[in-house]
């Protein structure tokens, strides 16, 4: 590569262009959502100069506070929350997943509680020895690295596409024993395939965004399935769940949570919680065959549907997740 010909060119396209390009593309727009995205991306760069210098700012460990899980922050996730809030007051939106507001002069607390389904945008930013930010405005999905010589996101993955099956795969092994049969079934032919193939291989961060942004760009399957400590699943449905499954599916994945799509749950709470099996739409379609021939068996029928399992259950006074 011709590094010195790279820092004298004048098309890069930023994140900012990017914006600027789709929103040309719809004459009735008004510049609210450029604004909003400007906000996020400005949100981005601050937490990113954050990290590159925690350790000299003393923002590594814990924050002494716990978030409304009952968890201990982190310094960093206190400070980002501000960040992000501060920078998207004037907006009042959030960063994990934007919907379309029926009255803004009304808000209520169903406009927040929309199926992921209804979601305009949706995107990460992952933070490291270099500054990732994966976005997708519902005509598929790319991703920006942060130039810290230029201060601007450069599209450096344009229009990701998951591989349609992968070799990876994604999971809390330590949590094998609570699992359902159909989990421990496709995790097992994971590991030891009949067919002849070979074995997936297990790649495992525990950070969500880590593990999602590796299943994109190579394939693969990313599980946090429900077991019997966490029958409702571990993440949250408005901003874990919703957001990646927007983007896998955007990419041309799928998002399943063990009995629909994920797109489709209506969530009822802020802060509910959902169990999540997202990547490669072969991978993924694999999983919910295991678990409709379970529920085949378990409830003696033919021509079985997820959705239906899902419906009645509701019914019963439970919820579907």
């Amino acid at each position: 590569m011709d590094h010195e010909a790279e820092t004298h060119r004048t098309d890069l396209m930023t994140i900012t262009r990017y914006v600027l390009n789709e929103q040309s593309r719809h004459p009735e727009s008004r510049g609210d959502f450029t604004i909003l995205l400007s906000h996020i991306v400005l949100g981005c760069k601050f937490v990113c100069s954050a990290v590159s210098k925690a350790g000299l700012a003393k923002l590594i460990g814990l924050a002494g506070e716990t978030n409304v899980q009952g968890e201990e922050q982190k310094k960093l996730d206190v400070l980002s929350n501000e960040v992000f809030v501060k920078a998207l007051i004037s907006s009042g939106r959030t960063i994990f997943g934007v919907y379309m507001v029926k009255d803004k002069d009304n808000v209520t607390l169903d406009e927040v509680l929309q199926p992921g389904k209804n979601m305009l945008a949706a995107g990460y930013c992952m933070y490291g020895s270099s500054c990732t930010l994966v976005l997708s405005t519902g005509s598929g999905v790319n991703g920006f690295t942060l130039d810290p010589s230029l201060g601007e996101f450069i599209l450096t993955h344009p229009d990701i596409k998951i591989p349609k099956k992968g070799k990876i795969y994604s999971v809390n092994e330590g949590n094998a024993k609570n699992w359902d049969g159909p989990t421990t079934k496709y995790v097992e032919k994971c590991k030891y395939p009949k067919d002849g193939a070979s074995p997936k291989s297990l790649r495992y961060i525990g950070s969500m965004v880590a593990d999602v942004h590796r299943t994109l760009l190579y394939g693969g399957i990313f599980l946090y399935p429900a077991d019997k400590k966490s029958p409702n699943g571990k993440l949250r449905v408005l901003y874990e769940v919703f957001p990646m499954s927007f983007l896998m599916e955007q990419a041309g994945g799928q998002a399943f949570t063990g009995k629909q799509r994920a797109l489709d749950l209506v969530p009822t709470k802020i802060h509910q919680r959902s169990p999540i099996f997202l990547g490669s739409y072969d991978e993924v379609e694999e999983i919910k065959g295991l678990k409709v021939r379970l529920h085949q068996k378990r409830w003696g029928m033919t021509g079985y549907s997820l959705e239906k399992s899902a419906v009645s259950q509701q019914g019963d006074g439970e919820t579907a997740h």
